[in-house]
Parts: structure tokens; sequence; C-alpha cells
């Protein structure tokens, strides 16, 4: 087959100027080896996953993080799960963010969706956090404690999560558009000490109040402390027993810093939560710091004075890479309220309006400008934008044409795949290598990522499944509650011990670019955001109407995504327009909005495995056009007369 069409292509003169290159040219010298000049990527790819040790090692050294480590330190024990990075060293992430110097630059710059953005400067940011680790210790807060965070995209958030990496405490966070059900499934099991909460939060021109919320999880979180109250909708109010923010930071001053171990825990992220409850992902200091220094420095380029901005949500692994942007020494942006508020085009409008530098946004996004015919690069000045990152779903054909056509021509645009489960991308961007019609342009260094067939076999050219061979410092230390390590090994070291399988179809060509197709699971990817089919499958499971549900979540061709729901009513029970809405408005609350399907619909059963499990995955790829016979074993179903039924709305809608 012909090569895709290249629509950017770096030079030679800005290959040399990048901060990959000057790695490239400092391990070369360090080391003895020559990667090309200009720079061959593949060349630093492939000594970065054969020499693991050397690659972490020296990026550790480059960037002053860890100087002086020699190589049989940096990863003596190598197998997964439980590789050990660094033993002895200690890292914290909180320190390693104020190494910036606190210069007139921003820190931060906040955007709202009733207000103009602010700028917070490093200096006031450093003060708020040394003032919020301060009050933590003055609560009882201790190294290992988690503190928990029901706040949106604003400087608060990233003040509270600094202070608590400051303290050694575990960070975790939700967003405020989740109901109270989905929140403590995540926030019980880790059973937090001290809560931060915002009374409600604006979207798409609408105050949302979240007060009722807020205090059904202090009731329901006997192990919250303190509750610190976040102002946002009602700024007079505190709540009974809760300390205001303003108090929680009043007392500017640095922080003190904990000294933490490479790998002590510093946040806890969560699994899709499609088996059960969400599983909790705790990741450390080290390997963070490490893993999103390697990707703002390297793949993106960032630099001080960089404004880096990503659409996303704090319930989102995405908020946590735009906080690391701090620790390359950007500028984050932080951006509370709806993608497309108040016109389509809001996100290229503010990127004009504060100078992004790194525009990070989901395909959906992208498509919904492209249909309203916007053209950002025409109505607004984009000329600080270098990179359009895109990254949640795979990105169709017809939007790389259009970025190019109606955003600009000089401009890198990265579509990145990776997720939640190692805080990092897998495949994503270099400024030293062009960008094709619907591909991702490589791996990211450091990462042996492969594609497999049902036999374990890496195939080239051909559609496999996604799989990582070697550590990578930002795995998971563990999941929460889970002491013998079987529910982490069952989550990516099965059907291959020791090989991690992420679940996502990839092709990698003979040219070394890579195709992502979507999930090889059942996991739901709806605007970018991964979730579980269990928190559906929990509001619905209430209903007597309801003996039993399906809901998928199918990639299209073109960049397409239809999340259908399919119930199977009591005996006498109708599907009536009243049903579908009180089934949308329990999901919509006791989940998110995110997590209401497109389509109700009634089916006579929900086929399952012999063992148990609802057929998600065979259904969704009858949807897909997948051929019955290769979709659906149907010697492993317990009912494959059901399976008949699936495959007839499959061909009719595929016909349609």
């Amino acid at each position: 087959m012909p090569a895709p069409e290249i629509l950017w292509q770096p030079t030679a003169e800005s290959i040399g100027a990048t901060r990959i290159a000057a790695f490239a040219r400092w391990v070369a010298e360090r080391r003895g080896l020559s990667f090309g000049d200009p720079v061959d990527y593949d060349r630093l790819w492939r000594w970065s996953v054969e020499h693991l040790d050397q690659f972490w090692g020296d990026l550790a050294e480059w960037t002053g993080v860890l100087p002086g480590v020699p190589d049989e330190q940096v990863l003596p024990t190598r197998e997964m799960p439980g590789a050990v990075w660094f033993p002895g060293t200690t890292v914290n992430y909180a320190e390693q963010v104020f190494r910036q110097a606190a210069d007139d630059r921003p820190a931060l710059i906040a955007v709202t969706e009733d207000a103009e953005p602010a700028e917070i400067s490093w200096a006031a940011l450093r003060g708020q956090v040394g003032a919020f680790a301060a009050t933590l210790r003055r609560l009882g807060v201790r190294p290992g404690d988690r503190v928990a965070g029901y706040l949106p995209n604003v400087p608060e958030t990233i003040v509270a999560f600094l202070g608590a990496a400051a303290v050694g405490a575990v960070w975790s966070s939700v967003a405020p558009d989740f109901g109270t059900r989905a929140v403590l499934d995540r926030f019980a099991q880790i059973e937090p000490t001290v809560l931060v909460a915002v009374d409600g939060y604006r979207f798409n021109g609408r105050a949302h109040d979240r007060r009722e919320v807020v205090a059904q999880l202090r009731e329901a979180l006997p192990t919250v402390r303190t509750t610190i109250a976040v102002p946002r909708l009602f700024p007079d109010e505190v709540p009974d027993d809760a300390l205001a923010w303003a108090d929680a930071v009043a007392d500017a001053q640095d922080p003190v810093i904990e000294p933490t171990a490479f790998d002590a825990p510093l946040w806890i992220v969560y699994s899709s939560g499609t088996t059960g409850l969400p599983k909790g992902i705790v990741h450390g200091h080290g390997g963070v710091v490490l893993e999103h220094l390697k990707w703002g420095l390297l793949h993106q380029d960032l630099a001080p004075g960089a404004r880096f901005y990503w659409y996303t949500s704090t319930a989102w692994m995405m908020w946590n890479v735009v906080a690391s942007s701090l620790l390359s020494g950007a500028t984050a942006v932080l951006h509370d309220g709806a993608p497309t508020y108040p016109t389509v085009d809001a996100q290229f409008a503010l990127a004009a309006e504060v100078g992004i530098t790194l525009l990070g946004t989901s395909p959906g996004y992208l498509g919904a400008c492209q249909k309203a015919g916007v053209r950002p690069g025409d109505d607004h000045d984009l000329s600080a934008l270098r990179v359009l990152g895109c990254t949640g779903s795979p990105l169709p054909d017809a939007s790389y044409h259009w970025v190019y056509d109606a955003v600009g021509t000089d401009l890198q645009l990265v579509s990145a795949s990776g997720g939640t489960d190692v805080a990092t991308g897998f495949i994503g961007g270099s400024p030293l290598l062009p960008v094709t019609v619907g591909e991702l342009q490589r791996p990211m260094l450091g990462v042996a990522v492969q594609s497999w067939d049902e036999q374990g076999e890496p195939v080239v050219g051909e559609l496999g499944e996604l799989v990582v061979t070697e550590p990578m410092p930002s795995m998971p230390l563990y999941f929460w509650d889970d002491p013998d390590g079987a529910r982490y090994r069952a989550a990516y070291f099965e059907p291959w011990p020791g090989v991690w399988r992420h679940g996502d179809w990839l092709e990698i060509t003979e040219r070394g670019t890579c195709v992502i197709t979507g999930r090889s699971d059942s996991t739901l990817n709806r605007g970018g955001v991964r979730m579980g089919t269990a928190d559906i499958y929990a509001a619905v499971e209430g209903f007597p109407e309801v003996v039993d549900c399906v809901v998928l979540g199918v990639e299209l061709p073109g960049g397409g995504y239809w999340m259908p729901l399919f119930v199977q009513l009591a005996p006498g029970e109708e599907l009536t327009d009243d049903l579908v809405e009180r089934l949308r408005s329990a999901i919509r609350t006791q989940a998110s909005p995110r997590h209401v399907p497109d389509e109700v619909i009634a089916v006579p059963g929900v086929p399952h495995t012999r063992t148990g499990k609802r057929l998600e995955v065979p259904l969704k790829r009858l949807f897909q056009g997948v051929d019955p016979a290769k979709a659906v074993n149907s010697g492993t179903v317990d009912d494959a007369s059901l399976v008949e039924h699936y495959i007839r709305l499959a061909q009719d809608r595929l016909s349609s």
C-alpha cells in the first residue's frame, strides 16, 4: 500500500532546536553513540527500549531529578509486575514542580464561563501550596493519608494536590458532575482523611448546585475528619464544621517538603469500573515525575513560558498531565466549563485569547468544529499555537485534513494513545517526525510497544492487541486494597504473564507509524473519557421494569461513536418514553451525564458467557461489522439463540 499523505514535516533546523535533539546529542556524547544528524527518532527509540536503565538514568541525570545514579541502580528488578526503579532514592513531585524559577511568568491561567481569564503567578502558587500543606499538617495529615478532592478543573485543585504531595499524603480527585454513588464507589475505598469539596460548578451556561451531594459524601465517609469548602456558586456559605478554603490558604509560605521514596504513592486514579467497583490505581512520585518530564520536554518540546492546555475534567488522567506541565516550567491553562461554550470554537478562541502553545482536545471536539463549518485559523489569531494534541479515541482521516485546512499549516497535529493505568501515553508524537493522515507518529521513548496476534506473536501491518513488553516507571505501584496483587495481574497480565495487555486494537505499519482502531475490551470511551459499564448497570438495576441490560461502546468508521443501552423488560412491561427518561435520569444522577446512553433499545434478553458475564465485547464487534462467526463463539454463550436478535439488529443498522 502507498504511504499516506504527509501533512506536516519538520525541517532540519526545527529538529536541531528541539529538546529531544538536545537530549539525544547529550546522550550520544556521554555514551559514545550516534543517533544521526538530524536526530533519527527510530534509532533513539530503539536504544531507549533496549537499554531501559541507560535511558531512564540519563533522563534523570539530564533533567536534574536524580543526578549521579549508576546504570545498575536504575532498574535492578525488571519483571512486570514488580519492577523496582531507583531504589534508595527520594523524589517529591511538589519539590520538582517548585524547582522552577518564580519569575514573572504565570504558573496557572484559570478560565471559567462567567469571568475573564485570571493569572496566578509562580510566587502566589508557591505561597498557597505552602499554606495548604501547613494546614494539612495542622489537621493531623501524615504521609500516606489520603486527601480527596470533589472539585472541577480550577486553581484550588492544583493547590490542594500539590499541598498534599508536599506533605507526602496521597491525592485523589473526582469531578463534581459525578453523582453521590459514583463518588462513593471511588472515595469510600480509599478512606480519605480530608475532603476538599466545591459547592457547585457551571457548565454550558448553567449553574449546578452540589451542596446536597457534598453533605451526602460527608455523612457517608466516616474517615473524613475535616471538610475544606471551596466556594464557587455560594461564596458566603461554609457548611457546618467545615473549614473555609480562604482560611486553609491564608498563611502564605514556602512549602515544607516531605522527602518521599521514589516509589512512595502520589495519587490514586480509577479504572473505568467495567467489572465491579472502579479499581484504585496507585502511582508513585518518582515514576510520574520522570514519565511526565519525558512526555513534556522530549515529546511536546515544552519550555518555560509555554502555555499548555488540555480540555479535561479532574476525573480523567489528562488533568494529571495538565498539572504535570508545571514540571517542565510551562504555564498550565485550566478550563472549568463546557468545551463548546459559548460557541463551538470556544477552545480555539481561548487559544487566541491567552496565547496557548499546545492545545489538547478530543476527536469529538474537532469533529464538531468541522461539522459546524468553523475555520479557527481564519477567525482567530493562533500564531502562538505550535502543537494541536488529540486523544481519547481514534482521530478520523477527515479531521486530519480539516486541521491543516481550517486551523493552520504550520503546526504539529499529535494524535496520542495511552491510559489512566500508566498516567501517560504509549504512542504519540515527536517533533522529529512528519504527520501522516490517519496515523499516530510512533511509540513513545522508553515504551516497548508491540502489536500481538492471538498466539502472542508480534505482527506488523495487521491488527493485533496493544502490548508493552518492558516495564515503565509510571506503571501502577499497586491497586488499592489488593494486598496479593491478584487484581492487578488479572487486569493487565492475562493472558500473557509478564507482558502488559492494554485492551486496544493496534496496527504498526511497515514504516513504524501506528493506527489505533478502538478498544478490544468493553470499556466505554465517550468524548475521550473512559468509563465503566458497571456504573450504568448499578443505576439501572434498581428499576423493577428491567430484568437485565447490556451497554456497548461502539467505535464507528469515520470516527463516530455509538453507545446504546439494551434492556430486557419484565413480563408485561413496555419501553415507554417515560421509562426511557427515568432510566436516563437515573444514570445521569447516579453516574454522570457522560454515562447517559445514545439510545435505549428493548431486547428479548441479554446473552452471557457460561460463567455469567455479559457478552459485551462480542456484541460490540457485531455492530462494528465483524462477521458473526468471528465475533461470537456460540459455544461459550448461555443462550445462543439470543445472539441472533443482535445479529439482525446489527445488520439492519449497518445497512441503513
